[in-house]
């Protein structure tokens, strides 16, 4: 682990390939692992907030962007615990133009992550999620990333768009981030029936091999109905092939970023395992934390609630920005 949290941007400039839902549901299924998050929405359109029914929210990443705000001031709950929300919102379209002109206009979200990592939030993964351009919002999550995460539809344009995206990574890495990593390629909207779908797969896996990830996210209707509730797809139908998915592969990230437990937590050593005793840590983490979704989850779902309060108030009134009454 980085000092302070891992940053991962889930990117990808083709849109419609599952980069929001995909960044909700695993920000979602770390947080049920019981792994402090951040979801960062750094799409105007709002998806991913919409997603846990954060509408129209007086205060964003646009504030941050812009006006400087620390992100801790910002910050919204969520129905888990160890997962918080910094939303997107309508000033964010106006967000491009208005850094255009700034000096390091790239490096906006980076320097409000750098205060971040400097204070005691206790966030041991920050995910954000991208529009699907690469335009200046794009390349600031890049360039505040450790990793870089790409969903990828089996679909033949999905992949010819994947070849463009890795040319202009090894650009930001060469320019603005050389500690940019890729995390690993997620292959979304599967359908074992179609024959595209497995020989995009099969060709993916060939060429960035133990890069993708053994996690298959398959085509499901609950993915697509849980948003309408506010609810990531664990919170809406825990035991659904969609949400399950999503445990597997964030089983597959905490495995390779093992909590480190603090001094004092330090369990004591332990005698030796009997011969033939065995252990599956992935399939037990996707177990626990589907049962703690389980219990979390409602047992009626409800359409979307209203927008929960931040945790805090921002130090100062937000920056305008376009159409936007100043605050008294």
């Amino acid at each position: 682990m980085t000092n302070g949290p891992l940053v991962f941007c889930v990117a990808n400039q083709k849109g419609g390939v599952g980069k929001t839902t995909s960044s909700v549901n695993l920000a979602a299924s770390l947080a049920v692992s019981e792994r402090k998050t951040l979801l960062i929405d750094m799409d105007p359109q709002g998806n991913a907030s919409s997603a846990f029914g954060i509408v129209t929210p007086p205060t964003q990443i646009y504030d941050a962007l812009v006006a400087g705000e620390p992100l801790e001031a910002l910050l919204y709950r969520t129905e888990l615990d160890f997962l918080q929300v910094i939303p997107s919102g309508k000033d964010l379209v106006g967000a491009e133009i208005e850094l255009v002109d700034r000096p390091r206009r790239e490096r906006q979200l980076a320097n409000r992550i750098s205060e971040l990592r400097e204070g005691s939030s206790g966030y041991e993964f920050v995910i954000i999620d991208c529009p699907p351009s690469l335009g200046l919002l794009t390349l600031n999550a890049l360039v505040a990333a450790d990793r870089l995460l790409v969903p990828l539809q089996a679909e033949y344009y999905a992949l010819e768009g994947l070849a463009h995206l890795m040319d202009t990574i090894e650009r930001i890495r060469g320019a603005f981030n050389p500690n940019l990593e890729l995390e690993g390629v997620l292959l979304t909207m599967f359908d074992g029936r179609n024959n595209l779908g497995r020989q995009v797969a099969a060709e993916v896996r060939a060429h960035f091999g133990k890069r993708v990830f053994e996690t298959v996210i398959p085509r499901n209707v609950r993915l697509s109905e849980a948003p309408s509730f506010g609810k990531p797809a664990l919170l809406y139908d825990a035991r659904s092939p969609g949400a399950q998915a999503y445990l597997h592969a964030a089983a597959e990230i905490l495995a390779r970023y093992p909590a480190t437990p603090a001094p004092e937590e330090r369990p004591a050593p332990q005698p030796s395992a009997q011969p033939g005793a065995s252990s599956n840590a992935s399939k037990d983490a996707s177990s626990d934390a589907s049962c703690v979704a389980s219990q979390n989850a409602s047992s009626q779902p409800t359409r979307r609630a209203s927008t929960p309060p931040p945790l805090s108030s921002p130090t100062k009134a937000p920056h305008p920005g376009p159409g936007r009454t100043p605050r008294p």
